[in-house]
């Protein structure tokens, strides 16, 4: 098995490149390496990850049954055998016969565990083929499960009679439970699992993680495992938050992610008060609401449906609807016995989520896909941010919930408050503010400072608190859920949510929350111009949670995150946030505990600084590390990548932060644009550098009058701000250039202004026509004058070691800036036959350790042209050869 395989199951005949990154992946997998693989977009990546790994896995369970078979047929062997008794005295110490009991006694024990073994998974062999066969027998159980349910739904209406609350079982649900702290003898939690749930627990088989960034490339790839010859054989599940999965519309209206975990975590709690409360006389108060969705059976037969077919998230919604069980607890229920589960990267990356969804990385296999941002991505969810109105709402929020419940909290609970309270004046104290007062009418002179954890600690005068106690009691009280249900219960009678005007506030959340918003398609981050509404019901949830995230975030080591104290004038307005600048950290948990690591992306270059800070950094040692990386599946000759040094003025193209801004370069960008649209058919995306520079060199074409120029060839798009039009803006940008191509009147085609790092740059296909040219205007650096970015520079440049005589920091931006151009040029080349043009719009991108930094299929290609003449004449001989070639 070590040399690989030959032949790979496989939709249609593969392309050569795909047969040799299925070969390697193979042997990675089985050699338990980290691998990581390259192949651009349109080479049919995720087809040869599912059949490469796939067929990994079918041979490795082979192999393992065949060896269990042959350890069990030499333990029966052993075990027959009688020894002779031994003539002379045995020299041991023991007799003979105690010796050969013990022997005998090992080789029962195995022979019985091989045997459980087998046995266990002819079940679940057995199992899975009922449930793919036995279709007639599936519907059956459902229509019964389902009459179930309805006639004890009816039942519980007759019996549930809706009363006061009497005396003290008022708010009996918002109260803390006693808290045992680490010291202290454990006992059962009333929140564990009920013996019902019990029998749904089983042991893990070997699988396959398969992570991505956003939902719709994970519903892209089921797809595709749908397509492959894997599809009927393959048990695989599809992972994602309450928020996508949830199918109870009362839990779904409630909108934000924090607001339906807390409903749907006290419907759960509710669920268990009824267990124990069966066969005793039930108190006199409201009935607790429970989810009817959450029942054993219905999950189990859910489980069942979702392991014996591949489902897609939407598939999924439809078949809890129709079994009426819960796809959120249906699927964490199918991890243990699936051999492929697909899930967005903060479930896998973050430790805590991970362990919330049931998910051991022992041994297993982990793919994560898209992987280009992986180091920033693990920065963004383990960082927090807090204002100082969240800050004050929570101390104000929590103070008010104390007094309230003050007789009932038992000691220990109080003792608890008291110091979350205290910890969270002390944050307010940095921000130079007082708690109690309006934070809006507080002011607090403007300035940015960075501070060590440890060094805030003392600023803050906080560092006498066990801060790893206090993460600990938040998960184990579940203070702030108790807090949200409290807010959200008295609202308006009497307890204050927050100060007024204070919309602006939540712009900002801990890194894990914003991080999450980022993985909805059809959401941003929420955008400061947002509707009243929407900003009002963010609000009115309490912000107990990003507290938690960062008291969570203050557990790092010092070494490894700084903390920003942002002043903005009022309190209200200014921040504390925690800043990772150690991502190998959390890293190392998943390289240590899997099997084998394959990170895969499209664009993985340059992968020296991602070896340096992610594997190196985590201990991973040169030999366990496999690279591979392949060509396009396209001709040569179907694309057309340039340089551009001057324009045709001759101006030099020096986009630098000093002279990108003046007239003549922005006069200059605006003709080779013109230029390029007149001989460019189709659509043109036209990259810059960021939001502001997009909008000051447009504002500057419509006042010279260049704009109106460019309007007369093509229509002009541009790359909108708020995410939930994007899909609007493609589709209409799409529907000219089809208008265009049927019609050849005026115009001939679309030219739409986008952002690198913008909804444009990632994860959007421009092929065929949508995208004939893509033009970088200039170097996408990052801000140099971030503080972070100065931060994470000067921590690699004392961490990292320094290689070709550049700075690990110097290094850091100048890779951040390739990456980013990379993954914006590689929008438009996206299958064999397609065919597109790349023009690099500044001098510097002629400097060799630039052009290095290329992907290898488009480096080849790449011409440099220090006038702008002959790039001309190279682009317009392009597209007639091609047009010749159509007719």
């Amino acid at each position: 098995m070590e040399n690989g395989r030959d032949t790979f199951p496989f939709p249609y005949q593969p392309y050569n490149i795909q047969e040799q990154f299925m070969q390697a992946l193979y042997i990675a997998l089985d050699q338990g390496k980290v691998g990581i693989f390259e192949s651009p977009t349109g080479t049919g990546k995720s087809l040869s990850l599912i059949c490469g790994a796939l067929s990994w896995l079918s041979d490795f369970e082979e192999k393992r049954k065949q060896e269990s078979a042959a350890l069990l047929h030499e333990g029966e062997a052993a075990l027959s055998t009688v020894t002779a008794p031994s003539s002379t005295s045995s020299s041991s110490a023991e007799p003979d016969w105690i010796t050969d009991f013990v022997k005998k006694k090992a080789d029962r024990d195995l022979v019985s565990k091989l045997k459980d073994e087998e046995l266990k998974r002819k079940k679940r062999e057995e199992r899975l083929e009922m449930i793919r066969n036995n279709v007639q027998l599936k519907y059956a159980m459902k229509r019964k499960s389902c009459e179930d349910e309805e006639a004890i739904k009816l039942l519980q209406l007759s019996k549930e009679e809706q009363t006061e609350p009497q005396g003290d079982q008022e708010d009996e649900e918002l109260i803390i439970a006693e808290y045992e702290s680490d010291d202290e003898p454990k006992t059962k939690s009333r929140f564990s699992a009920t013996e019902e749930d019990d029998d749904l627990v089983e042991e893990h088989v070997t699988k396959i993680y398969y992570c991505s960034r956003t939902h719709s490339q994970l519903a892209q790839f089921v797809h595709e495992v749908q397509k492959s010859p894997f599809s009927k054989d393959i048990s695989l599940v599809t992972l994602g938050s309450r928020q996508n999965l949830c199918i109870n519309d009362e839990v779904r209206r409630l909108g934000s992610s924090q607001r339906i975990n807390d409903r749907c975590l006290e419907m759960q709690k509710n669920k268990h008060d009824k267990h124990q409360e069966e066969g005793v006389k039930r108190k006199r108060g409201p009935a607790k609401s429970v989810c009817p969705y959450n029942k054993a059976t219905a999950l189990q037969q859910m489980r069942d449906d979702v392991l014996g077919k591949v489902h897609d998230i939407e598939q999924m919604l439809k078949l809890g609807r129709e079994t009426h069980s819960c796809p959120y607890y249906a699927t964490r229920l199918s991890v243990p016995p699936a051999q492929l589960v697909v899930l967005p990267y903060q479930i896998l990356l973050h430790e805590a989520t991970r362990k919330a969804a049931g998910i051991q990385l022992k041994d297993q296999v982990v793919i994560i896909d898209e992987a280009h941002n992986l180091s920033d991505t693990l920065s963004c969810i383990h960082s927090a941010e807090l204002t100082g109105a969240q800050l004050c709402r929570a101390h104000s929020q929590l103070t008010q919930y104390s007094d309230r419940y003050k007789s009932r909290l038992k000691a220990k609970n109080l003792m608890y408050i008291k110091q979350i309270l205290f910890v969270v004046e002390g944050l307010v104290r940095v921000l130079g503010g007082k708690v109690g007062q309006n934070p809006q009418t507080q002011t607090t002179q403007t300035g940015t400072e960075m501070l060590t954890i440890n060094n805030f600690l003392f600023k803050a005068q906080i560092d006498n608190i066990n801060l790893f106690k206090l993460p600990r009691y938040f998960e184990k009280s579940l203070i702030s859920r108790k807090l949200g249900g409290f807010v959200e219960k008295y609202a308006g009678s009497g307890v204050s949510l927050h100060t007024q005007n204070s919309i602006k506030e939540n712009r900002r959340t801990e890194g894990l929350n914003r991080y999450l918003q980022t993985l909805q398609s059809n959401q941003s981050t929420t955008p400061a111009d947002q509707q009243g509404s929407e900003a009002e019901k963010v609000l009115s949830a309490s912000p107990m949670m990003q507290v938690e995230g960062f008291f969570m975030a203050l557990t790092n080591s010092n070494t490894d995150g700084r903390v920003v104290v942002q002043r903005q004038g009022t309190v209200s307005e200014s921040s504390v946030k925690f800043l990772l600048l150690n991502p190998a950290v959390h890293f190392a948990q998943v390289l240590e505990q899997c099997r084998a690591v394959i990170i895969a992306g499209g664009t993985m270059q340059p992968v020296s600084d991602f070896k340096q800070e992610l594997l190196f950094s985590a201990g991973v040692r040169e030999e366990r590390i496999t690279e591979f990386s392949c060509g396009h599946v396209i001709p040569p000759e179907n694309i057309l990548p340039l340089v551009l040094c001057s324009g045709p003025s001759g101006q030099e193209l020096d986009f630098t932060f000093q002279s990108r801004d003046t007239p003549r370069m922005m006069d200059e960008t605006g003709r080779i644009l013109s230029n390029i649209c007149n001989v460019v058919p189709g659509g043109v995306v036209c990259f810059f550098p960021s939001y502001e520079y997009s909008r000051r060199i447009v504002s500057h074409w419509e006042a010279s009058g260049a704009l109106s120029r460019l309007a007369n060839k093509k229509k002009i798009f541009q790359e909108p701000k708020k995410a939930n039009q994007v899909e609007q803006v493609l589709s209409e940008f799409s529907r000219c250039i089809q208008r265009c191509a049927a019609d050849p009147g005026g115009l001939t085609g679309a030219l739409l202004f986008s952002v690198v790092g913008g909804k444009m740059s990632e994860g959007i296909n421009f092929s065929d026509d949508l995208g004939r040219c893509v033009v970088m205007v200039g170097m996408p650096y990052p801000n140099i004058k971030s503080p972070e970015l100065q931060e994470k520079m000067s921590y690699l440049d004392k961490h990292l070691p320094h290689n070709g005589g550049k700075s690990p920091g110097q290094a850091l931006i100048e890779n951040q800036c390739m990456k980013a151009v990379n993954q914006s040029i590689g929008r438009a080349i996206r299958h064999r036959g397609d065919y597109s043009s790349i023009v690099l719009c500044d001098r510097r991108y002629a400097r060799p350790a630039t052009l290095s930094k290329l992907p290898e299929w488009i480096k080849e290609r790449t011409s440099t042209h220090t006038t702008f003449g002959p790039a001309f004449a190279a682009l317009r001989k392009f597209f007639l050869e091609k047009k010749q070639k159509q007719v």
